[in-house]
């Protein structure tokens, strides 16, 4: 079982036309609206500076594949003088009511062309301070919006004391309460039940305060044994909540993406999972560019009973692969 891959992938560049998005775009947050039949999207976007600042942008489709920027000015940006002043970037979309909850990654000083491995002569902490801070860690924040032009910005919802992106809420409470799913990079190792980072597993009465995680998954196949994260926003089916994930090898360090079905009322509960990858890199928009050989699966949405998957390729590209919605759940059922 493998994602088809769209056959005029990418499906969206850089725009040459805009600083702010000049370089590359990728890892996008799609909403499916069916009230108006229109596919939103997110993009993490940055511009050919040398500090990398990143930015969210705003296409629309109708058909899940032929996006239109909106504007050509960003929706939502890093707050320089605030502790998401590096950048805001991978976002993932659910929606409660009438509003969109959008978590989004930060660092609180730009991450510079880190493919480059230049130094970064802005990032000069004190001495003194949070780790986050004095490290420019990685923490997760939560946004709202109703329609994904204003934002309010709710402040961040990991911990700050841990490296912690690929945080992404379930679509709905489960027996009363919120759940998301995070990949906090410190805690594997001999005081954890993981040895490399995996996924973990927290819960909230109101979306801001989130109990002590609990472990959820690790890497089990040679694909996923340096690490594993979080990719989509859960699904919800007849047959458990689909989860797409990716996962990292050591031995070519390169990103795949695998599946799991787990149960609607305890989603701590795997009761399938792929053994094998379902994508993997393979093309030279996904071996050549900012990260070779990646591809990052971080929105998905159901039309008409087929399964759209949005990633970022190689750091550089937006792109997009699909299958049956009941292709993959029947796979997960029976071959899993």
């Amino acid at each position: 079982m493998k994602l088809q891959k769209y056959e005029k992938n990418p499906i969206l560049f850089s725009n040459s036309a805009n600083e702010w998005e000049n370089l590359c775009v990728l890892n996008p947050a799609v909403w499916y609206e069916k009230k108006d039949g229109t596919f939103y999207m997110l993009y993490r976007a940055a511009g050919d500076d040398v500090k990398h600042y990143i930015y969210l942008g705003l296409a629309v489709s109708k058909n899940g594949i032929d996006f239109q920027r909106v504007t050509s000015k960003p929706v939502l940006s890093p707050s320089l003088d605030g502790s998401d002043g590096g950048g805001v970037e991978d976002p993932r979309i659910v929606k409660f009511g009438d509003w969109y909850y959008i978590t989004y990654a930060s660092r609180p000083y730009a991450p510079g062309r880190y493919w480059l491995h230049e130094p970064l002569p802005w990032f000069n902490p004190p001495e003194n301070g949070p780790d986050f801070l004095k490290k420019n860690l990685t923490l997760t924040y939560l946004a709202i919006t109703k329609d994904f032009r204003n934002f309010k910005k709710l402040g961040r919802i990991t911990d700050s004391r841990y490296d912690d992106r690929d945080v992404i809420i379930f679509p709905e409470k489960i027996s009363g309460r919120y759940y998301k799913f995070s990949r906090p990079m410190e805690m594997c190792g001999k005081k954890y039940p993981c040895k490399n980072p995996s996924i973990w597993l927290s819960s909230s009465e109101d979306l801001s305060e989130w109990d002590q995680p609990e472990f959820f998954a690790q890497g089990e196949e040679w694909w996923e044994n340096m690490k594993i994260g979080g990719g989509c926003p859960p699904l919800k089916t007849d047959k458990g909540w689909l989860f797409i994930y990716h996962g990292v090898a050591e031995k070519d360090k390169a990103y795949r993406t695998g599946a799991m079905l787990l149960d609607l009322k305890n989603p701590s509960k795997i009761l399938k999972r792929t053994k094998d990858f379902i994508m993997e890199p393979e093309y030279d928009y996904e071996t050549k560019g900012y990260y070779n050989g990646c591809v990052f699966p971080t929105a998905n949405a159901i039309k008409d009973g087929k399964l759209y998957v949005y990633y970022g390729a190689a750091d550089k590209f937006i792109c997009l692969a699909s299958c049956g919605l009941s292709e993959l759940l029947d796979y997960l059922i029976e071959d899993c």
